[in-house]
């Protein structure tokens, strides 16, 4: 990326702060008028000519202002944006509300993406957490009903995840018993992945014994104990808040972020393949999106962490977005989530 003067960067920074606020096109009158920038209009016309001609700004036919391109924003995300602090009301209500949510109903992830997506005005993204990094706790085989068969996976930080099967008729209450003991001494102290890479080989002096019972893994092994970044539970919030912004007046546009929401696959896809800088925070704008769906869109993620596990959460809205904004907005839920815990 080109090296900009000062001069360069003040004025570049000026338009796309605008146009963030105002999502008009800008022009150098606007800005001699409105900044603190002490240049004449026809100088800083110069300069936004410049800009343009490095691919930093655009504009249309229709007006004399310009827009920032996808490099322009870039350029703003990596080298000029400051931080804007959320205000008191709006860390109150994320920690108050998110603190009070039951997250073994997983109703925390249900309400971060509402209040995200209320607050942003944006499309809010909340992924459980990947439960395939965690550490194996315990199992437990709870005979429900002479066919029905539940196992509940218990990982270290807290988290379970529960599967039920169908099994052949009359396994016995000891031989639940003895196969749950022999299992756990096993597995214990591994992650999900390694169970799942390591567990014919773990369980081949117990398959005789229990073959009924052990069975049930064996064909079962990648749900009960699965990596499920590609599959992972998606809570989405912000469908109706977001059409406040400019941009979606045209119901096509919103048309076509709500059906970008639907499309699972090319979201989780995206936020299992941003990423992040040293803080955890991930930015992808327009055209560095690789879905075509998603070109005019930005997306800003971030992980949390429950225990030993981690999920993320998102905000996918116009390229307009308010960055420094939603950075601050995702660093503080994912902290608040986090703390929780």
């Amino acid at each position: 990326m080109s090296e900009l003067s000062y001069r360069e960067k003040v004025i570049l920074r000026c338009i796309i702060e605008e146009f963030i606020h105002t999502a008009n096109p800008i022009g150098s009158r606007h800005i001699s008028k409105t900044s603190d920038i002490k240049l004449s209009p026809a100088t800083i016309r110069n300069v936004m000519s410049d800009l343009e001609d490095l691919n930093y700004l655009t504009h249309n036919h229709t007006s004399g202002g310009r827009v920032p391109t996808d490099k322009g924003y870039r350029y703003f995300v990596n080298e000029l944006m400051e931080t804007e602090q959320l205000v008191q009301n709006e860390k109150d209500i994320l920690t108050m509300q998110i603190n009070e949510a039951d997250a073994v109903k997983d109703e925390v992830y249900k309400e971060v993406s509402r209040i995200l997506g209320r607050l942003s005005k944006e499309i809010s993204i909340v992924s459980q957490p990947y439960l395939s990094n965690g550490v194996f706790e315990k199992l437990e085989l709870v005979n429900l009903s002479s066919t029905k068969l539940l196992v509940v996976v218990s990982i270290k930080s807290g988290l379970v995840r529960t599967v039920l099967f169908d099994v052949e008729s009359g396994i016995s209450r000891d031989k639940i018993e003895r196969v749950t003991g022999l299992l756990n001494s096993k597995l214990s102290g591994l992650t999900l992945t390694e169970i799942r890479s390591t567990f014919l080989e773990r369980i081949k002096d117990i398959q005789s014994d229990s073959k009924e019972i052990v069975k049930v893994f064996i064909d079962s092994i990648d749900k009960i104990f699965q990596d499920e970044k590609e599959g992972m539970t998606l809570y989405i919030g912000g469908t109706t808040e977001i059409l406040s912004q400019p941009e979606f007046g045209d119901t096509r546009n919103y048309r076509n972020i709500i059906e970008l929401t639907d499309e699972k696959d090319i979201v989780v896809h995206v936020l299992n393949n941003m990423p992040a800088d040293e803080n955890g925070i991930s930015i992808s704008i327009g055209a560095e999106n690789k879905d075509e769906k998603l070109k005019d869109y930005s997306i800003i993620s971030s992980e949390y962490n429950v225990g030993d596990v981690k999920g993320r959460i998102a905000l996918i809205g116009p390229k307009r977005m308010n960055y420094s904004k939603m950075v601050s907005m995702l660093d503080f839920t994912s902290k608040i989530i986090t703390e929780r815990t």
